[in-house]
């Protein structure tokens, strides 16, 4: 059940179900996720009438959905370790994710040390090992043979299995980027790192399809269950670290460009405007909403606003705002190198370019800058 930390990838528009706010951090629930507890009931209630014969198959089932709420809640715990470590070390968080089987962290700045990068990791494991510490004296303390036990057993197990296998020394789960911590310490360089945690992480899906294949050979009791979890675990892994090279093969490669080639111009507009109108006006440029006490509440999100114009038209366009913080603004002199790492890092569609006088001059569109690479990318 990984749970990971992910960083420098722009989410998509469907974020799913938001179930609550943790330490200002949204939290998601992934429509993959209801997929993931599905399995993990239809699976799981066999096993459970297995180890409580005299439960019926509707108290099996229950027990189930009782275990994948449990199971969910052990994950999303697992990432507002990663989440409340980020913050401490200056490091924004954008949203916590609750997906199929796991969960993931979106941060929206990479670390710029191997301490960050080494905290941040371990963050997640040392509260799923806390977890299963205190669920493992309940487990000891009831009495065994009943439905509670199960419950909290299982639930220390599972805490375990997420602490254990989060620490395997691959990219992207959290021991690969404790491991690259380690090596960019000692190299001085983050490369080395990830070409480890790269390696790892084949190591780790080769061990992971010979332990679901093990459990069909032996024929163990959860073994469907395991082939399951062993299969999307292994498609997480080498999704993942293939990403991770990538972007540091991305790194490697020197980009030079300069922010006047591709920002549009800014317009200015209240944030009261009508979105429909504020659309009209903006013709392709970059928009700052700004409120009546002359404090700015955002960029106009254009895809925000079509939607929004489209069922209200005269709603204020500061409801189609996405916001403008300290990690979405560039200043005009930025040199190519510094703006492409802050877009790979952050994840905004937009971000507000100022003058040295901190005005505003442009908007950059990370739709603006992937067309232009491309193009850059043919001509090569």
């Amino acid at each position: 059940m990984p749970a990971n930390t992910a960083r420098g990838r722009a989410a998509p528009p469907d974020d799913g179900l938001l179930l609550c706010r943790v330490v200002g951090v949204p939290v998601l629930l992934s429509p993959s996720w209801w997929v993931g507890a599905a399995f993990i009931v239809l699976l799981y209630t066999p096993l459970v009438g297995r180890i409580l014969p005299a439960a019926s198959v509707w108290t099996s089932a229950f027990l189930a959905a009782g275990f994948t709420v449990l199971l969910a809640a052990s994950v999303l715990l697992h990432e507002l370790g990663h989440c409340v470590a980020a913050m401490r070390l200056g490091l924004p968080v954008r949203r916590v994710r609750l997906f199929l089987l796991g969960g993931i962290s979106e941060i929206s700045r990479a670390p710029a040390t191997p301490a960050q990068e080494g905290l941040v990791a371990a963050a997640g494991p040392a509260v799923s090992v806390v977890l299963a510490a205190v669920t493992g004296l309940g487990w000891y303390a009831v009495e065994p043979g009943g439905a509670v036990w199960l419950l909290i057993a299982q639930t220390c197990v599972a805490n375990l299995a997420v602490a254990a296998f989060n620490l395997l020394p691959g990219l992207p789960l959290d021991g690969g980027r404790m491991l690259r911590s380690a090596l960019w310490a000692v190299t001085g360089r983050r490369q080395p790192g990830t070409t480890a945690g790269v390696v790892g992480a084949g190591l780790v899906a080769a061990g992971l399809l010979v332990w679901a294949l093990l459990g069909l050979l032996q024929d163990v009791d959860d073994q469907w269950l395991r082939l399951l979890a062993c299969v999307f675990m292994v498609w997480f892994v080498i999704a993942g670290a293939t990403a991770e090279h990538a972007a540091e093969q991305r790194k490697s490669r020197p980009v030079r460009f300069s922010l006047a080639e591709l920002m549009r111009p800014v317009l200015q507009l209240p944030a009261e405007s009508p979105v429909g109108d504020a659309l009209v006006a903006a013709a392709g440029r970059g928009v700052v909403l700004v409120r009546a006490d002359g404090v700015a509440v955002g960029l106009l999100d254009q895809s925000a606003a079509e939607r929004l114009a489209t069922r209200a038209p005269r709603d204020p366009a500061e409801h189609a705002a996405e916001p403008v913080g300290p990690d979405t603004i560039l200043l005009e002199g930025e040199p190519g190198e510094a703006v492409l790492e802050r877009v790979r890092t952050v994840l905004a569609w937009q971000f507000l370019v100022i003058d040295t006088e901190g005005r505003p001059c442009g908007v950059l569109r990370r739709e603006d800058l992937r067309s232009a690479l491309r193009s850059r990318a043919r001509e090569r």
